[in-house]
């Protein structure tokens, strides 16, 4: 499988996040190859979204890598989950898209071990599920994602996508309206149906 062209990754922050459902994640993990294909996503916009790590440019040892070229891995802990994003606009300015769920591709059976034998449906249908699933850890944290051995590839570009208001975001003010979510339709991984 080949890693997608950098390129790919320059691109206004709201398209990205689009662009990215269809595509592949791949991990040449220790155990195995483990690939999944994306079906949601939020944005994060940065200065101007209350949503966002990096509101107000609020620059930390963890939002530092925000600030760096696109395409670049953005992980952070919530509790006991990884979540994993993608750096998403120019240099010095801190926008990231959250991959908030995947459809489990390859790899099936490392992925139900990974997830201690819970039904398929709930391996991967939410940010921190897909990462325990596929063994992401902290470690990618500015790792970029045209690079072995945690990379996207193209996927399908036929997809029929909705649109609507971020999950989880409560305490952000207007931004918990903002239309920034993106996911696949009548996909049975996307972590929750609006």
């Amino acid at each position: 499988m080949k890693p997608i062209e950098p390129s790919f990754f320059h691109q206004p922050t709201i398209e990205l996040a689009r662009d990215l459902i269809g595509k592949y994640i791949v991990h040449e993990h220790e155990s195995g190859l483990l690939i999944g294909k994306i079906v949601e996503t939020e944005a994060y916009m940065g200065a101007e979204d209350q949503a966002a790590h990096s509101f107000g440019n609020r620059r930390t040892k963890r939002t530092e890598v925000m600030f760096g070229e696109p395409g670049h891995i953005y992980t952070y802990q919530m509790h006991t989950h990884t979540l994993i994003n993608v750096v998403s606009a120019p240099l010095g300015t801190p926008h990231a898209i959250l991959i908030r769920a995947v459809e489990p591709v390859e790899g099936l059976e490392q992925m139900k071990e990974n997830r201690r034998d819970l039904p398929m449906k709930q391996w991967t249908n939410g940010p921190g599920k897909l990462t325990k699933a596929m063994a992401i850890t902290m470690e990618y944290y500015g790792h970029h994602w045209s690079k072995k051995p945690l990379y996207m590839t193209e996927g399908e570009k036929a997809i029929s996508i909705s649109t609507g208001p971020r999950i989880g975001i409560d305490n952000s003010g207007e931004a918990v309206h903002y239309p920034y979510r993106f996911w696949a339709n009548d996909n049975p991984y996307v972590s929750k149906m609006r």
